[in-house]
């Protein structure tokens, strides 16, 4: 087996010197400031043993990451009584797109993408005041995480909500099929502000442990979800987590993944390890470029693909 710290240590190495770096997601201004020069990976292997290279400890927007977490807490609320409201299908769009929800109905193709993450969050907000179901959120990262300093990034969440037109659009069209059950402005609200949570590296590969071994946390031995639900949420991640280049991530990484528009990308190895990167500038589907990059090297050098070594 390859020595795990050194392989780390040479991947951010060379993500370091690397000139292709993507374009940050400029279309949130705040997103739009942070350094594309930043690059970070951890890895926790099944011992616990916490492997790190580059900006490992820098906090950054995880987005799109934090979908995969309200997916599992919808899930222990309704379980596959949420699958009603959205489906389980990769989407072949954009993340945002409005097109394909006019052809289903306002039925969400996915979780994952955007409309499907509003949904998600219209269940965990029904019977809540929106601050009450974004402090569920927020406490239940820092359980899984196991650190109570993960916070929101407020001045993230107000760009979001400035420039978030697409997603009032969404919102509003997944209202008027019954599929949105609670005021617009509260669900986006929450929407907006869980996409906005800071985590590092460290802190997101920690969290995501619970879904590298059977539904536990291995540091404590809390079961956050049945191992069977673990592995279908990891099933969605790998079909779903990115985009419509969710394929091409399977294709070349072989792990089930969640990415974000701000670079971070949380990938699972089951039995093995829970990884975390981060590299602010994307490719042309709205993912990491080097974070896929940095993964499918490590993939390859570790043989952790779930479709063999």
């Amino acid at each position: 087996m390859p020595d795990l710290a050194h392989v780390i240590r040479e991947i951010s190495e060379e993500m370091a010197q690397r000139p292709d770096r993507g374009k940050v997601a400029d279309y949130i201004p705040e997103l739009a400031r942070v350094d594309p020069n930043k690059f970070g990976l951890a890895v926790i292997d099944a011992e616990g043993q916490v492997f790190t290279g580059g900006d490992s400890d820098t906090p950054f927007s995880i987005q799109s990451v934090s979908k995969v977490f309200t997916l599992t807490l919808a899930l222990g609320m309704a379980g596959d009584r949420l699958w009603k409201r959205v489906g389980r299908e990769p989407s072949g769009n954009p993340f945002n797109s409005i097109v394909q929800l006019e052809r289903e109905r306002g039925v969400p193709r996915n979780p994952f993408i955007n409309a499907g993450a509003i949904a998600v969050t219209d269940l965990i907000l029904s019977g809540h005041e929106p601050r009450e179901a974004l402090g569920e959120i927020l406490r239940f990262m820092q359980f899984l995480a196991q650190d109570s300093g993960i916070t929101i990034d407020e001045r993230v969440a107000a760009s979001e909500k400035r420039t978030g037109f697409r997603n009032t659009a969404l919102a509003n069209y997944m209202k008027s099929f019954g599929v949105i059950d609670n005021p617009v402005d509260y669900t986006l609200g929450v929407y907006f502000h869980h996409c906005a949570i800071a985590m590092t590296c460290r802190q997101l590969a920690n969290a995501g442990r619970f879904l590298a071994h059977n539904g536990r946390i291995p540091a404590t031995g809390h079961s956050v979800v049945s191992a069977e639900r673990a592995r279908r949420i990891n099933a969605i991640m790998l079909t779903c987590g990115h985009y419509d280049g969710s394929g091409e991530f399977a294709y070349r990484v072989g792990l089930p993944g969640k990415s974000g528009v701000g670079g971070g990308i949380l990938a699972v190895a089951p039995g093995k390890a829970s990884i975390a990167v981060w590299s602010p500038g994307l490719d042309a589907a709205g993912n990491s470029h080097l974070g896929r990059i940095a993964l499918e090297q490590l993939t390859q050098r570790m043989g952790w693909s779930v479709f063999g070594a």
